[in-house]
């Protein structure tokens, strides 16, 4: 199998988890069981940066301080999730959290906050510390800004 046949097949497997996540969370209002048990997840919708094309993806988040955050670990790996790269593209965002839906603005925090509320997600599970060891890249903290 080639490196593209590789990373094609990949791409199916987290495609299709990622839909399964989706519909259970739709069919439970905003609850999922499996790695997400009890822990809080969004369905973030974002435009592709190249595509345009619209992707939706489930995620956990932090709402700490009465403000909302994402984090880009990819599970630690050497890059950046795709999500990312798209809002950083096309800020403006939608969110699904339990039952509502809303319009938000997805800012990257800077680095100085990204160091303060990084730290509080690893704590509150431990994945997510997990995750900072194994890359050496800084795992963006993006802040959730609901729209008027």
């Amino acid at each position: 199998m080639s490196d593209d046949e590789a990373k094609a097949n990949a791409t199916t497997e987290v495609n299709n988890w990622n839909a399964n996540v989706i519909a259970e969370f739709r069919a439970n209002e905003g609850v999922v069981g499996g790695p997400f048990e009890g822990a809080p997840v969004l369905l973030l919708h974002t435009k592709g940066a190249k595509s345009g094309q619209p992707r939706i993806n489930p995620m956990m988040y932090l709402d700490y301080e009465g403000r909302r955050y994402i984090f880009a670990s990819y599970a630690g790996a050497p890059t950046h999730p795709d999500w990312y790269h798209n809002l950083v593209a096309n800020p403006d965002v939608t969110v699904e959290a339990g039952t509502e839906t809303y319009e938000a603005t997805a800012h990257p925090v800077s680095i100085e906050e990204r160091n303060r509320i990084y730290p509080i997600q690893g704590e509150r599970y431990p994945n997510f510390a997990e995750y900072e060891t194994k890359t050496t890249r800084k795992i963006p903290v993006v802040e959730l800004v609901k729209s008027n």
